[in-house]
């Protein structure tokens, strides 16, 4: 009888990265079929589809940076590199029957709440409706390009590290870096081995910390297949590891942070032996208020005969180089943007529409936020994965969406059972939870004197101000008294 009540929901999801691919694992099983998934891109794995750069790893453990479910043999590093996570997302993909739910090359272009449904658009002209929306577009990957006067103006070949230009030969050119954040770090070593002179324009330094990226050999492979389990208690050490000192370190906790500034600040002592590059190299600002760098690579390459690192501003672009303010002109053949993303452009540019056509432009005019950084009010069964205040401490973002998601999944079962048509947040339960944000703030590292992606257009941190296990603790189970439910 039971049996009847159960409702089978009609979810649509945006992205076919790692979020989305975990969605609909965990929607297939526990039993809703109906699935859409729109990925905008010919390929699935998002941001690791679409960097591609020289040296492009991630830095979390490899064994951590797995769904829990799907541990992983096949790393080479303890820092996996781009094309094996890539592999890993498709593998896992496949294993779990995902990827023919999938509609590539399909762009979201608008969607609206109406009557009760979500009505979805696409750029092929294609038109979905479903009880439910998702949101899983992830955070970094609308590459920012830096206004800088005459960057159109430059004649060599110019790109985004983002959007790699793999049929430009790099063998003994003059290469220019504008950047040193996380992907900086990574693809200027490389330049460093190719490039003829590579000039590193630094606006800000950044803090480093070593972590040898150790090597991992065919009978480790061997031994990892035989017993999974020992890969599962990896996964378990590497979260604990990170939990209590990089994720402690930047919500002010005093011991992991002073480990955390002692670690950064013995590497640049001991890996810079020049003073003045020394000096160059140095932040003015306290560890953790921008993401602390994850390298053992960038410290040897910057002291390279090739490498020149640049510290005066930047004045403009010429069709021949960089002329920075002290009036000298780097003359360059190839120039490389390392300089980010936008962070909080979420599921931007597609128009999207809530209960009596509220637009998400409209609603976040002031400021982006999000209940439980997963609901908007005025938005009714629509999700937004990894929102605004999820990033937590230098954590692995495949747990924040597992965490996420089995919140999510509590939500649409309640559905299935006829509990209510339709859910989404109180404004005064968003008001609620940013005051609380903004409390804990207060003892972070991310109002340390810097400027950073992890800070919206206020000066306030989009993080997460407490500790890991504390937000797993209050993301057990939603409490629908901060709800608005429709049940008609």
């Amino acid at each position: 009888m039971a049996n009847q009540t159960i409702r089978d929901p009609k979810v649509v999801i945006i992205g076919a990265g790692m979020t989305g691919i975990l969605l609909a694992i965990e929607f297939n099983r526990i039993g809703v079929k109906d699935i859409t998934i729109l990925e905008k891109k010919h390929d699935l794995g998002g941001t690791w589809r679409e960097n591609t750069y020289p040296g492009v790893a991630c830095d979390i453990p490899a064994h951590m940076y797995t769904y829990s479910f799907a541990p992983n043999p096949e790393w080479s590093h303890r820092f996996a590199h781009g094309d094996e996570i890539q592999s890993y997302f498709k593998r896992v993909s496949d294993e779990y029957k995902i990827t023919p739910q999938i509609h590539f090359n399909e762009a979201v272009t608008e969607a609206s709440y109406q009557n009760g449904k979500w009505t979805t658009k696409t750029s092929k002209g294609n038109t979905y409706v479903s009880d439910f929306l998702i949101s899983a577009t992830g955070i970094l990957h609308h590459p920012a390009k830096p206004n800088i006067p005459g960057l159109e103006s430059f004649k060599g070949n110019c790109f985004h590290t983002a959007e790699w230009d793999h049929s430009v030969n790099l063998e003994g050119k003059r290469i220019g870096i504008i950047g040193t954040g996380s992907t900086a770090a990574q693809v200027i070593p490389e330049m460093i081995k190719v490039g003829k002179k590579v000039s590193v324009f630094q606006r800000t330094p950044q803090w480093i910390v070593k972590v040898p990226d150790t090597t991992y050999t065919e009978k480790d492979k061997i031994k990892w297949r035989k017993e999974p389990n020992i890969l599962k208690r990896f996964h378990k050490w590497y979260t604990f590891a990170v939990e209590q000192t990089f994720s402690k370190a930047v919500i002010g906790k005093k011991i992991p942070h002073l480990l955390m500034s002692f670690l950064c600040k013995r590497n640049l002592r001991t890996s810079i032996k020049d003073p003045v590059l020394r000096k160059k190299l140095t932040p003015n600002y306290r560890v953790g208020c921008k993401r602390v760098i994850v390298n053992s690579t960038f410290y040897d390459a910057i002291q390279k005969p090739n490498a020149d690192l640049v510290t005066e501003g930047i004045e403009k672009i010429t069709e021949n180089g960089v002329i920075t303010k002290d009036g000298k002109l780097h003359e360059l053949d190839v120039l490389i943007l390392a300089t980010g993303f936008h962070p909080f452009n979420f599921m931007r540019p597609m128009n999207l529409t809530g209960e009596n056509g509220i637009s998400i432009e409209s609603v976040w005019k002031k400021k982006v936020q999000a209940y439980r950084s997963l609901f908007i009010p005025h938005f009714p069964n629509f999700v937004l994965m990894l929102g605004p205040n999820t990033p937590i401490g230098n954590f692995s973002v495949i747990a924040m969406s597992e965490v996420q998601t089995k919140y999510i999944i509590k939500i649409i079962e309640d559905w299935r059972k006829g509990k209510f048509n339709a859910i989404d947040a109180k404004e005064e339960a968003l008001q609620r939870f940013a005051a609380y944000l903004k409390k804990g703030m207060v003892g972070t590292v991310w109002l340390g004197g810097c400027q950073s992606w992890y800070l919206d257009p206020d000066g306030d941190p989009a993080m997460w101000p407490y500790t890991w296990s504390r937000w797993e603790k209050e993301m057990k189970s939603p409490d629908y008294k901060d709800f608005n439910l429709t049940t008609t």
